[in-house]
């Protein structure tokens, strides 16, 4: 799994125990053989993008205030992607 799939997993690990959809795309990323974030974004439907759409602008901005850049960056790399 590449670098920003693994943030991406780390990410959605945070959004199994409320969000069903965050479950479901936990399991997606850790059952698929993903071999980038373009396979990987390729691979959703529109419930699940729009999932990722609510919460990575949240996640990011919380990686920028805790001043962590490449996890900000990794996870803008997913989110470019979803458009």
């Amino acid at each position: 799994m590449d670098k920003t799939l693994g943030y991406l997993r780390e990410t959605l690990s945070n959004y199994t125990d409320e969000h069903s959809e965050g479950r479901h795309l936990y399991k997606k990323l850790v059952e698929g053989a993903y071999t980038s974030e373009g396979s990987f974004v390729r691979d959703l439907n529109q419930k699940e993008i729009n999932f990722l759409n609510h919460i990575l602008p949240k996640e990011i901005n919380y990686a920028k205030e805790e001043q962590d850049e490449k996890r900000a960056y990794e996870l803008n790399e997913v989110y470019e992607l979803l458009f």
